[in-house]
C-alpha cells in the first residue's frame, strides 16, 4: 500500500519521512541546513534551472520548469506494489542498487525528464554533484493530526535548503486527516510551507481531498491526485469499490487500484483552476503506458508521475511527447 516501509541503500527500513531525509528533524536532531540560536536561517536557494528538456513537453509549477513527465518517488526509496508476488520487492532491490539509481537518473535527464517526484533529495544532491546535473525534486511534507508546527517548519526549512523545487502533502496524510475532517490542518501545512516561497501542493488518494480544499479554500498552489482506469484484470469489482480502501484493505484490494471512480475525478478536475499532478497512472504497473498514458493526460492531467526503471524511460519519454501533442486541444485547458 502507499504506506508500504522504504528502504535506503545501505539495506535498512525505514519510514517514509526518514526515506526523505527528515527523521533527524522529528527527533529533534540537527538536520542539513539546520540552525542554532544566534545564527542567521540560511537563504532560500533558488531552483537549478531545467535541463535542455530535448523536446520534453514542460509546464510550471511556481517559478520551477517541470517536465511533463517525472520520475516517480517509489522505485528510489524501495517500495514495490507488487500485489501477492512476494519475489517482486527482492528483485527490485538487487537491481537497483544506489549505482543504478544514478544511472537511471542520467538516462532521465538525457531524455528531458527533470524531476524526481515525492522523495530522492538525497539522491537527487549526489547524483547532481557527481554527474554536473540539473535534477530537480520535489518531496513530501507530512502534517499530522495534531499539528506540530515546529516539526513541520523543520522539515519544510530542511527541504528548502535542500533545493526542492516545489513541496506537497503526501498523499496518505491528506486521505487521513480529510477522512477525519481536519482539513483545517492541511491549510495550515500549506500556509507554513508557502511561507518558504515555493509552490505548495495537496496530494491524495481519494476524491474527497482535492474536493474539501477547494471547499475551504485551501491556498494550495497545485493538486496531486490519482487517476488511472478501471478496466484491468486485478481492479477491485465495482460492487467492492469503498473510498479510502487503499488506508482500510478489504476484500478485492490487490495493492493496485488508487481511483476508485476515475470518471468522477475527470469531472470534478475539470472544474479546478490549478494544476495537477497525477500519480499512479498504470494502477502500480497493471496498465501499459499506451494506455496510462493517454488516459491521464486525455482526463485533464498537466503532469505524470511514473515509477520507471531505467530501461523504460526513452520509450516513455517519446510516448509522452505524442501523447501531450496529441491533447493540446482537450477540454481541460493545461493549467500548468
Amino acid at each position: 500500500m502507499s504506506q508500504c516501509p522504504r528502504l535506503d541503500r545501505r539495506g535498512f527500513l525505514s519510514s517514509s519521512l526518514a526515506a526523505a531525509g527528515a527523521a533527524g528533524a522529528i527527533l529533534g536532531a540537527e538536520t542539513p541546513g539546520s540552525v542554532r540560536a544566534g545564527e542567521e536561517p540560511a537563504k532560500t536557494p533558488e531552483p537549478k534551472p531545467a535541463a535542455d528538456a530535448h523536446g520534453m513537453p514542460c509546464g510550471m509549477l511556481g517559478k520551477a520548469k517541470i517536465s511533463r513527465l517525472m520520475l516517480g518517488g517509489n522505485l528510489v526509496t524501495g517500495c514495490m506494489h507488487a500485489r501477492d508476488l512476494h519475489y517482486v520487492t527482492r528483485l527490485f532491490r538487487a537491481y537497483v542498487t544506489e549505482e543504478k539509481m544514478m544511472e537511471t537518473f542520467k538516462v532521465a535527464e538525457e531524455h528531458g525528464v527533470n524531476t524526481v517526484f515525492e522523495s530522492g533529495a538525497d539522491f537527487v544532491q549526489r547524483y547532481n554533484q557527481k554527474f554536473n546535473g540539473h535534477m530537480q525534486f520535489i518531496p513530501s511534507i507530512h502534517p499530522d493530526v495534531g499539528l506540530d508546527e515546529q516539526r513541520l517548519k523543520d522539515e519544510i526549512k530542511h527541504f528548502v535548503n535542500a533545493g526542492a523545487a516545489a513541496l506537497y502533502t503526501w498523499g496518505v496524510v491528506s486521505d487521513k486527516l480529510v477522512k477525519i475532517g481536519a482539513v483545517d490542518v492541511l491549510a495550515r501545512a500549506v500556509e507554513l510551507a508557502k511561507a518558504s516561497g515555493l509552490a505548495v501542493g495537496v496530494g491524495g488518494h481519494s476524491l474527497q481531498v482535492p474536493m474539501a480544499c477547494e471547499k475551504a479554500k485551501v491556498p494550495c498552489d497545485f493538486y496531486v491526485k490519482t487517476l488511472h482506469r478501471d478496466d484491468y484484470p486485478s481492479a477491485v469489482p465495482p460492487e467492492l469499490r469503498k473510498d479510502f480502501i487503499w488506508l482500510e484493505g478489504g476484500k478485492g484490494f490487490y495493492d493496485n487500484m488508487w481511483c476508485i471512480h476515475p470518471q468522477e475525478v475527470i469531472d470534478f478536475m475539470a472544474t479546478v483552476t490549478k494544476p495537477w499532478i497525477a500519480f499512479k497512472v498504470l494502477a502500480a504497473g497493471a496498465i501499459l503506458p499506451r494506455q496510462g498514458f493517454p488516459h491521464a493526460f486525455g482526463g485533464g492531467a498537466d503532469f505524470i508521475a511514473v515509477g520507471m526503471f531505467d530501461f523504460q524511460i526513452k520509450e516513455n519519454c517519446e510516448l509522452v511527447r505524442k501523447v501531450v501533442d496529441r491533447e493540446q486541444r482537450r477540454s481541460r485547458p493545461w493549467r500548468a
